[in-house]
């Protein structure tokens, strides 16, 4: 317990996955769906859930309605990697967003797959290859990881699969909210514990979920170009041309949704490139 608590606090340790420098706000207090809560563990027991921080909740990855012009039916699920957002199609053209945070397994795939599992905290446990091949790092994980808020997964996952067969791929929650909006160091696609709770309750077993590429991407939602916090925007077109020889300090296009690799912890906070725990969530 003492070695989970320990990769807890170095997982924790992503929220220096950006600079530490501050951001525009979109709102300066914490909406009421990203205030703190208490849910029900997997054995019934209280989890209490912190309020994510203001800085953390910039325009894009905040919830919202938005305008959605793909031509995905109502009801799906599309996830945008390079835009790091993910859409929940509605009807009459609008989509609820998410921000998410894109991790190097969430851009390993692309195509059209169905959720064929749900998971309420889940537990998680590295493969049998990883104990093989790195049993100092592992070994004590063989018997599983309980859900709880040490957990890679957070509070939901959704396991999508095509063809029948395991994807792993995965949408979950995520033990750094700081990395919400940014390519971190590992994972799948993970939402705020708020958002992906909000998600889960809306959709069901079945549900299609449709993962762009970056073609895709551009041609619906335009190129990005990557902030110095490490988010993305829209590229205007003054800032198309300025990514093509960025200068010191300014954004840069986006190439691809794992564009962000400098690890910057805040003043005084401990530095690390990788979780053991969250490196191991495929």
């Amino acid at each position: 317990m003492r070695l989970v608590t320990l990769f807890t606090a170095v997982a924790l340790g992503l929220a220096a996955c950006g600079s530490s420098q501050p951001i525009t706000l979109a709102n300066p207090t914490v909406p009421q769906a990203y205030q703190a809560r208490t849910d029900t563990g997997p054995n019934g027991e209280p989890i209490e859930i912190p309020a994510v921080r203001a800085a953390y909740l910039n325009e894009r990855n905040q919830r919202q309605l938005v305008a959605y012009n793909g031509p995905e039916a109502p009801g799906t699920i599309v996830v945008d990697p390079y835009a790091r957002v993910l859409y929940h199609v509605q009807p009459g053209g609008q989509a609820m967003r998410y921000g998410v945070a894109v991790g190097r397994a969430g851009t390993g795939y692309a195509g059209t797959a169905t959720i064929a599992r749900k998971a309420r905290w889940p537990s998680w446990r590295p493969t049998d290859n990883m104990i093989r091949t790195q049993p100092d790092l592992y070994a004590q994980f063989a018997g599983g990881l309980s859900g709880g808020m040490h957990n890679p997964l957070g509070s939901r996952a959704l396991y999508l699969y095509e063809g029948g067969r395991d994807t792993y791929y995965r949408i979950h929650g995520t033990m750094d909210p700081s990395s919400i909006g940014k390519a971190t160091s590992a994972g799948c696609i993970r939402l705020f514990n708020q958002d992906v709770i909000d998600l889960f309750d809306k959709i069901g077993n079945g549900t299609t979920v449709h993962v762009r590429s970056q073609a895709e991407s551009v041609s619906l939602e335009g190129q990005m170009i990557e902030t110095p916090e490490g988010y993305v925007e829209p590229a205007a077109p003054t800032q198309t041309a300025m990514a093509a020889a960025p200068a010191a300090g300014m954004p840069s296009q986006v190439s691809d949704p794992y564009a962000a690799m400098t690890v910057t912890a805040p003043a005084g906070a401990p530095v690390t490139t990788m979780s053991p725990v969250e490196s191991a969530v495929q």
